[in-house]
């Protein structure tokens, strides 16, 4: 009793090389296999392309263009300076109301306010907010694998029970084999035990399917060929020290040095919980970036066109010609009509971080739940296991009295199989216990983000 009703470390312990290192193999290759996967490397090359284009901003921006245009009216001449103009034998022509310019514009920012800056740095949050909520897809891989690879686990000790199963009843068939030859026993018990043997050899027909079935699904899952789990052959008796129900945070991370069962927390933070704190940095980023939008810029330009007409007008309006012409300067511009929507900007992006405080709060209300209701489950199964043992050894003993009894005439055959059936039941409930229990400490470890230490 004492031995049965200690902590749970040794339970890890003992199954450290059955379980814990092929369970991490698989876990372990059912995420490199598992197709989100190569998001992540998509994800850094869009995030990296987007922040180069961002870069790109400070390079200088050139744009070439042509144009003709017809026009109603132009400048001209008042006509009294024509005639002036005329008499003293100059031709005062004027512009000609069809122009021409073919010519290229360069402008070069100098000063943003940090609008490329902070645009670079919400790219990078973007990234982060996706690789964040990628990982919590991936994440989940973990507990499709645990439930598959626990299932075999059951299905196994099921499998090795129904062949010890098999062994006694085919030792009971061959006694009444021999009793039957003797007179002392009648060829239905014989038939009755034979029966109830077929019975066990049918069920673990079903149970080998089954378990080739979730071979195949772990092995196309992970990616590779997954072996069949050895279940321990010895019942499990955890030792006293580190108990991990009812939990506390202190009574699962046992001391580095324990053997075998010490905890680590190799990454307390849930994906989920990292996924929200990658928005809340992106928000902040963008609250940033409104400051930037308020800020004047400041650039220089350059302007080169070749056409009718030119810069200088009044050489055109005597000559009609195309001519070279160019412009260079600074530009300060100043756009304010970003504080209109400021203060509703800002209320906005608050209202997106409440509601993500929100949501932290919600999933860690879950998990605290999930957590009560996982440690209290461990709790129920390690009381259970307390008199797991006990049960199945008086069940043993019922069993072996009977068969004494069933020599002896004073049952019949049906009170056999039925004391052997009920043994049986002890031995498969007891494993149940015990894996059952060691599945919620792995699915406890998902829920707090552990790791086994080896």
């Amino acid at each position: 009793m004492r031995r049965t009703a200690l902590s749970l470390s040794f339970v890890i312990c003992h199954f450290s090389f059955c379980v814990a290192q092929t369970l991490e193999v698989c876990q372990q290759a059912a995420e490199r296999n598992y197709p989100l996967i190569q998001q992540y490397g998509l994800i850094e090359q869009t995030t990296e392309l987007t922040v180069a284009n961002i870069q790109k901003g400070w390079l200088p921006q050139v744009t070439a263009s042509a144009q003709a245009t017809y026009q109603s009216d132009v400048a001209a001449w008042p006509d009294q300076m024509k005639a002036m103009m005329a008499g003293m034998g100059i031709d005062m022509k004027g512009l000609k109301k069809d122009q021409y310019r073919v010519g290229i514009d360069v402008s070069q920012t100098v000063f943003d306010g940090g609008v490329i800056k902070h645009g670079k740095a919400i790219a990078r949050e973007q990234g982060k907010v996706q690789s964040a909520q990628n990982e919590v897809s991936i994440y989940q891989v973990r507990r499709r694998v645990n439930e598959m690879y626990f299932a075999l686990l059951m299905l196994d000790e099921q499998i090795k029970l129904n062949l010890d199963l098999q062994e006694l009843l085919a030792g009971n068939e061959r006694k009444l084999t021999s009793m039957v030859k003797g007179g002392t026993a009648a060829d239905s018990d014989l038939q009755n035990v034979k029966a109830e043997r077929l019975n066990a050899v049918q069920k673990a027909i079903a149970l080998e399917s089954q378990k080739q079935m979730l071979l195949r699904m772990l092995s196309a899952f992970c990616g590779i060929e997954v072996k069949a789990p050895k279940a321990p052959k010895a019942p499990l008796s955890p030792p006293e020290g580190g108990t991990i129900a009812p939990a506390t945070r202190k009574t699962i991370e046992a001391p580095s040095g324990a053997v075998g069962g010490a905890w680590r927390t190799y990454n307390s933070l849930r994906p989920e919980l990292k996924a929200i704190d990658a928005q809340i940095e992106m928000l902040n980023a963008q609250e940033k970036a409104l400051d930037a939008a308020l800020m004047p810029k400041v650039g220089v330009f350059a302007q080169g066109f070749y056409g009718y007409p030119g810069l200088n007008m009044f050489d055109d309006m005597m000559r009609h010609h195309w001519s070279l012409n160019g412009i260079v300067g600074a530009r300060l511009t100043w756009n304010i009509g970003a504080l209109y929507t400021r203060k509703n900007d800002k209320a906005k992006l608050n209202t997106q971080r409440s509601s993500l405080n929100v949501q932290r709060e919600t999933f860690l209300f879950n998990n605290r739940l999930e957590q009560i209701q996982q440690n209290e489950n461990i709790a129920r199964y390690q009381k259970l296991m307390a008199t797991d043992e006990e049960i199945i050894a008086l069940r043993q003993a019922v069993r072996k009295a009977a068969e004494s009894k069933l020599s002896h005439g004073i049952i019949d055959v049906n009170d056999l199989v039925r004391e052997i059936n009920q043994e049986n039941a002890a031995r498969v409930q007891r494993s149940m216990h015990e894996i059952e229990m060691l599945k919620e400490v792995y699915e406890l470890m998902f829920t707090r983000n552990l790791d086994m230490m080896k």
